[in-house]
This record gives structure tokens, sequence and C-alpha cells, in this order.
């Protein structure tokens, strides 16, 4: 009899429990989602290096971003947004606004940069707006502003931090509310210049030497298909956290009509000629 019983007793209480299962809460695609995203975080978080190099893997192959960034640099206040699509000719359209210079929009198609003058500061452009530049040609200037298109390519800061060989997972955190891992790591600024194009390495190198700078400081937040969702970057006065959403869609960015258009080498050949009398 106590057999029997025991038998019975495990038959309704697996019953049951089966009785339970189907009548339960079932597993949805959005909870299954869910799950799965939190284990690639918890993966994300383990292995440190192994992400990294995954997201030097994933960026590096992503063909377009927007950005929007704030911050300081060389001591003034910056804030911006934009698109920003990589490739051999890299395209981007990014407008900001620096402290009391106001808003301006800068257009770049491969290594030509157009710059949009503030109304205030036309005088002696024959009433045109923009002014262009072909980086190639403008020295230190040219290497500034390539400068900051650099910044805003999230692989560049990814590669400094695997490179710095000291890479930490502080957490989870939502950036965008959409939930990421966050990174953080200290570089020797060499580490940064050699992400840089050899023709922007130089200048920039200059810059940063004379400002007495040695390292960089990078935070990086990334999300469970490992892309960067933020990049906080701290070097010397320049200190810029830069967002990036809607990876991958398409970019188009075109020229301002020549009719609206000044040539920086013409506006140089001009000043010269004043300053010479000829």
């Amino acid at each position: 009899m106590r057999r029997f019983t025991t038998f019975t007793t495990a038959a309704v209480a697996v019953g049951a429990l089966a009785l339970t299962a189907g009548c339960g809460p079932k597993q949805t695609a959005s909870s299954s989602a869910q799950n799965q995203q939190s284990d690639v975080l918890a993966l994300m978080v383990k292995d440190v290096t192994g992400t990294v190099r995954k997201v030097v893997d994933k960026t590096s192959k992503a063909t377009s971003v927007a950005v929007s960034m704030t911050g300081t640099a060389a001591g003034k206040k910056i804030d911006g947004h934009g698109v920003v699509a990589f490739g051999s000719q890299p395209q981007a359209e990014i407008t900001t606004t620096v402290d009391t210079m106001g808003e301006t929009t800068v257009r770049m198609l491969g290594s030509v940069f157009y710059v949009q003058i503030p109304a205030g500061d036309r005088d002696g452009l024959n009433g045109k707006s923009w002014m262009k530049m072909d980086l190639s040609k403008v020295g230190a200037n040219g290497g500034a502003m390539a400068k900051q298109f650099e910044d805003m390519d999230p692989s560049k800061q990814v590669r400094t931090l695997l490179d710095s060989g000291a890479v930490t997972a502080v957490g989870r955190e939502k950036v965008g509310g959409v939930q990421t891992v966050h990174y953080a790591g200290t570089a020797p600024i060499a580490k940064y210049l050699g992400q840089l194009d050899t023709t922007t390495r130089s200048t920039v190198e200059q810059q940063l030497s004379a400002q007495g700078v040695t390292q960089v400081k990078i935070d990086l937040w990334v999300d469970d298909k490992y892309q960067p969702r933020r990049v906080h970057s701290v070097m010397g006065t320049t200190d810029v956290t830069a967002d990036y959403t809607d990876y991958g869609k398409p970019v188009s960015v075109v020229a301002p009509p020549p009719s609206d258009t000044v040539d920086f080498d013409d506006l140089m050949k001009n000043l010269s000629s004043l300053t010479t009398g000829n």
C-alpha cells in the first residue's frame, strides 16, 4: 500500500507540474529576445578583450552612422550633430555650435571640405556663404579639421582602446534607451596617433605635443550587436562625448553650388596681394 501511495503521490505531482507548465505564461518572442540580449551582455562583461576585438571588426565594416556630440575643445564648449559615411571617399555633414561663434555647417567630400561661414563673418566673400578647402593643400588648418572628423569615427577610438592593452568592463548601462556594456581604458597618445592617416598624423602630433598631451582616456559603451553607442574621449583640453545611432543608413552629402562658394586658396592669394601691395 505504501508503494502504491508513493507512486500515486509522485504521479499526481508530475501531473500537476505538467499542468502548471502547460497553463503558465508562455515565453514570447520578445522575452526570448530579451533573454538572448542579456546572455550576450553577460558575455561582453566577462570577455572584455574578445568583445572589443569584435567591436573593432564591426565598426571597421560600418558604412555610415549618425552622430551627436558635446563637450569642450581647446577650452571652448562645442555641440554638434550630423552624419558620416565611411570608405575610400568619406562623406560627412556636421553642424556645430561653438560658444559665442554661433552655428556653422561643414560638409566633407573626400579630402575637400566646405565650411559655411557665419553671416557676420562674410565680409570680403562677395556675398558668398561657403568656403572650399582642399585639406591636402592647407597644412595645419586642414589637419585640425581632419582630426575633428577622425574623432567621430568610432572604429579609431575602439582600436585605440584595444591597443591600450588595459581595458576594463565598468558594467551595464543604458545609453539612449539601449542596453550597453561600458568599458574604460587609457592609452599612450602614440596609440591614438597610430589610427590616423599619415597626412593628418604629423600635424596632430605637433599640436598635441605642444599641449603636453601624453595619453588619451577613452570610455566606450557597446550594445549587444557590438556597435558603439557612445564614446567619451579626453585628450588634454579636449573632452568630447559622441553618441552614435542609425548604423548603415544611406548618407548623401552634396557640395554647395559653385556660385555660393569661395576657394580658400583664392582668399589666401588675395590676402597675400593686399599684404605685399602687388
